[in-house]
């Protein structure tokens, strides 16, 4: 004899279903509540598609954002910040990029030469990157827009509370989504939410450790020694102002650049005596690519990329050349194009430089296969390099900077889509999306269930995990919307109009 399910909660009948119907629902005592549009994750890829649909025209009450964030940018401001890029420093992105403002214009460059009163930004703007590095905006100056731009189209009204657990197909059409709200918040476990179309924004399922690193932290219970570039860590940098100490950096992107800057900041700011080791997996040592018009710049150990992706991939000629591309083709394109990068600044690249002539930064190639507890608290790590070399270094930190977790199926949501919902993987092991970014296989009857950022990398579009990125599939799924009668289409005249209204800061 079977238990009978919860009140308000999931019942095994529908936990085992891949198709729900109004009756299952009503029978598992979870309330419904009917909305024709739900997103899913409340981050910026939410906000962006949102922000979309409001200058698109759809009232909020069309609308429901299901997130246990409490603003947008609250996830990838702490990511920033603990990766040493608060709100005072640069991030990399593009001056035109803005999620709080789809036309592009002004550009984040005009807007802080405005407030700064200095040309400096625009002549940085003209002049890169033959003798200037790359302008990128301020991210205080990315957070402060957002939060402007959620205020001027009620973003916060359309906000549901809660975790998300599943989205299902509806058997007359359309999905359930449900919701696991805060403790206390709902008469019951869940809630129901019936759209006819759901969008997907969940980001990255979490944080990606190396094999030796999560091995030793693990056996050890040491999550102090031992730290990821996207976890809080400022412990390391406090430690090493009250004494000499060594750190070594694993990895060679983006982060690793950054708290290679703040290492060496730190060491020229309070005259530390700080020791770097910087073990890269790959160490490049000059320019590389396929051909001539295809190359990427490289050197001690580093591949330099002003952006994530070539220009072109936003709206040029490896965009169209991408959209047409299928199953291996596309692997092997973004194969090509991709591989970790990061931008070359001039400041860093003289720090480094001086480091290494002083002798306290020194950078390899090496895998390292095992990490040892060392004499008074420090560590061990064992590295072997590509001709056979074995060597061991001493530190008294590791921060490993390879990055955030890429696996779909590690996402609870995704997991669910991928086993119920016919959700199938791209090229590259991704979730496959429509070049519209509706999520192939999914369809449920006049609905549709779209998917947008790092999700769906390896799809028809790349640079889906950036500002422009989020935005182009904002505006295909909106567009996509449009055609099925959701939303009016966004004509010049309307489009100039609700431009006017955002440089005045007037609501939609």
């Amino acid at each position: 004899m079977t238990t009978p399910p919860t009140h308000g909660d999931l019942s095994q009948e529908l936990l085992s279903s891949p198709l729900w119907t109004d009756r299952m629902v009503a029978a598992s005592g979870i309330p419904v509540v009917d909305v024709p549009f739900v997103t899913v994750g409340g981050g910026i890829g939410s906000f962006v598609t949102v922000d979309y649909l409001r200058v698109y025209g759809v009232p909020t009450s069309q609308i429901r954002v299901l997130t246990n964030l409490d603003h947008p940018w609250q996830t990838y401001e702490y990511l920033t910040r603990c990766s040493q890029i608060p709100r005072t420093e640069r991030i990399r992105s593009d001056s035109s990029s803005r999620p709080d403002n789809l036309w592009g214009f002004p550009s984040y460059a005009l807007e802080e030469a405005w407030k700064d009163r200095s040309l400096k930004h625009l002549f940085n703007i003209a002049t890169e990157p033959v003798f200037n590095d790359y302008w990128t905006p301020r991210a205080g100056t990315v957070f402060d827009n957002l939060e402007r731009e959620a205020k001027r189209i009620d973003y916060f009204s359309m906000v549901a509370k809660g975790n998300v657990r599943m989205v299902r197909k509806r058997a007359d059409g359309g999905y359930f989504t449900i919701l696991t709200p805060p403790p206390g918040a709902t008469p019951t476990r869940r809630v129901a939410f019936r759209s006819r179309f759901v969008h997907l924004a969940v980001g990255y399922p979490g944080l990606k450790f190396l094999p030796d690193l999560q091995e030793f932290r693990e056996r050890h219970q040491d999550y102090h020694h031992v730290v990821n570039a996207y976890e809080p860590h400022e412990h390391v940098y406090e430690f090493l102002k009250t004494q000499p100490g060594a750190v070594m950096v694993r990895g060679g992107g983006i982060v690793a650049s950054r708290i290679l800057q703040r290492l060496m900041d730190d060491r020229e700011k309070y005259g530390l005596q700080t020791q770097i080791v910087h073990a890269f997996r790959t160490f490049v040592t000059g320019s590389h690519g396929p051909h001539l018009w295809s190359r990427r710049r490289g050197g001690d150990g580093w591949a330099y990329q002003g952006f994530n992706y070539p220009k072109s991939v936003w709206g040029g000629q490896l965009k169209a050349e991408m959209r047409k591309l299928e199953g291996a083709e596309r692997a092997a394109k973004y194969k090509q194009m991709g591989g970790t990068n990061t931008p070359r600044r001039r400041r860093w690249q003289s720090q480094m430089k001086k480091g290494r002539q002083e002798g306290w930064y020194h950078n390899m190639q090496g895998v390292v296969d095992r990490v040892e507890p060392g004499p008074n608290g420090r560590l061990v790590s064992h590295l072997r390099s590509e001709d056979g070399r074995r060597q061991s270094f001493l530190s008294d930190f590791i921060i490993d900077c390879t990055g955030l977790e890429a696996d779909i199926s590690e996402h609870r949501v995704l997991e669910d889509l991928l086993r119920h919902s016919g959700a199938q993987r791209n090229p590259v092991n991704r979730l496959e999306v429509e070049r519209h970014f509706e999520v192939r296989g999914t369809a449920s009857g006049d609905g549709a269930l779209y998917a947008s950022g790092t999700a769906t990398l390896g799809g028809y579009f790349p640079g889906v995990d950036t500002f422009l990125g989020l935005q182009i599939a904002a505006q295909e799924i909106a567009d996509d919307l449009a055609r099925r009668g959701f939303c009016g289409r966004l004509g010049p005249i309307r489009s100039t109009s609700q431009w006017l209204r955002w440089a005045r800061n007037k609501a939609v």
